[in-house]
């Protein structure tokens, strides 16, 4: 059970840790909140039920402003947390009370400094039933899936008797037609605790990366036969691995993720494509790329105590020649329609051994649409007709891929008429 707390204390001669930054990322795939210190922070976490609470024990945490403004931070959409309370507990010890809206499995765990952060101590609370990405698409297509469309290229002349008994021609349609669904999975890099680079005006690429791909699965929807999901729909944090699995769940044929890096002089410029590399880098700034980009689940944050089967399942050592050759064909479509819209920082795909493109069985590319660090394409990537150009110009390859390369034939049809 949840103790009364007790009357809050600014500070103590008990408490000596100072939390300098608290940050919640709401998702409906979990609410992350983090705590950050310049020290690590002891803890104990307990769960309570009628009702559902979380209650976090912090040993020797001082009681700051920063932490007196984090229940301002939940919000009423988010999917998890209805209020956060705070107060002391006993002597040397904080404690945060999590009132729930659901029955939930929380994960908490320590990260040590790494780039711009210090400690943090973090809670992740996922629901007991997760959502289930491949149902959360069908749902989000079923209306438009199922829409019959009038074809009458598809109808037949059939003989039929009119009242003088003579035969006329009437139209009458064949049997509804099933044609291939193309599924597209989207990836916008980074994202929550991982805001990417960041240029000298303080743009993040994780912002950057959301819009182009909103705007790119908004243009794959709208194709007869292809529909798109992304990976991450918002501001929050999902590792590389997990970024695969749900490609997979969806049984996608393509993965796209799409990035917007910096480098360490800002005159670099231009577009690229990647593909994945089994036997090095294709380049030294391929591989230094690649390095920076896998390197995302140390500052995102990821939870090393805990084995996800499907990790195991995703990340296969498996022969990818087949698949990276179809990875080298779509890049190579993407790269060319890339090319009427920016510069392009190398003219051929490019390949290194990036973890987000480790998929062994979906052709997959990372798209880094243009370098934030460079102040002038920093300004074409923060305006919006830019960015619905590249997304353009992405599908436009795309479709210029499935055009040369059918996709085999799959259990999700699109029923027409």
């Amino acid at each position: 059970m949840v103790g009364l707390l007790l009357p809050l204390l600014s500070h103590s001669a008990w408490a000596d840790i100072k939390v300098s930054a608290t940050r919640v990322w709401p998702a409906q795939e979990y609410t992350r909140l983090t705590l950050e210190s310049a020290s690590p922070i002891q803890y104990s976490v307990s769960i309570v039920k009628n009702p559902d609470r979380v209650a976090i024990d912090l040993e020797k945490v001082v009681l700051t402003p920063e932490l007196e403004r984090l229940p301002e931070k939940i919000g009423a959409a988010d999917p998890y947390i209805s209020t956060v309370r705070i107060g002391r507990f006993k002597p040397g010890v904080l404690r945060l009370v999590l009132d729930l809206k659901t029955e939930v499995a929380p994960q908490v765990f320590v990260l040590k400094p790494v780039g711009n952060y210090g400690h943090r101590l973090v809670l992740d609370v996922y629901p007991v039933i997760p959502p289930d990405p491949l149902m959360a698409f069908l749902n989000e297509n079923t209306a438009t899936a199922l829409q019959p469309e009038l074809d009458i290229g598809n109808s037949t002349n059939v003989n039929v008797k009119a009242k003088s008994g003579r035969s006329i021609e009437s139209p009458k349609k064949n049997k509804p037609e099933m044609i291939r669904l193309i599924t597209v999975a989207i990836d916008p890099g980074h994202g929550g605790e991982d805001p990417g680079a960041i240029s000298r005006n303080g743009t993040h690429e994780k912002n950057i990366t959301l819009e182009i791909a909103k705007r790119l699965k908004a243009k794959i929807d709208k194709e007869p036969n292809m529909r798109a999901a992304l990976t991450r729909e918002g501001d929050y944090f999902i590792s590389l691995p997990m970024r695969l699995v749900k490609a997979r769940q969806l049984n996608a044929d393509l993965l796209v993720s799409v990035h917007a890096d910096a480098f360490i002089k800002p005159h670099a410029r231009g577009s690229s494509v990647f593909a994945l590399s089994e036997r090095g880098a294709t380049s030294a700034a391929a591989r230094w790329l690649a390095k920076k980009e896998n390197e995302a689940d140390l500052i995102g944050g990821v939870n090393l105590d805990i084995k996800d089967p499907y990790l195991k399942q995703t990340l296969l050592d498996l022969s990818q020649t087949a698949t990276i050759n179809d990875s080298l064909k779509l890049g190579r479509e993407v790269l060319a329609k890339i090319g009427d819209v920016n510069h392009l920082h190398k003219n051929e795909v490019e390949q290194a051994g990036f973890a987000v493109l480790k998929s062994p069985d979906i052709p997959s590319i990372l798209v880094e649409t243009a370098f934030i660090s460079n102040p002038d394409e920093e300004r074409k990537l923060k305006n919006a007709a830019y960015q619905e150009k590249l997304a353009e110009a992405i599908l436009a390859g795309i479709k210029r891929y499935f055009a040369d390369n059918p996709p085999l034939a799959r259990s999700k049809m699109v029923l027409m008429e």
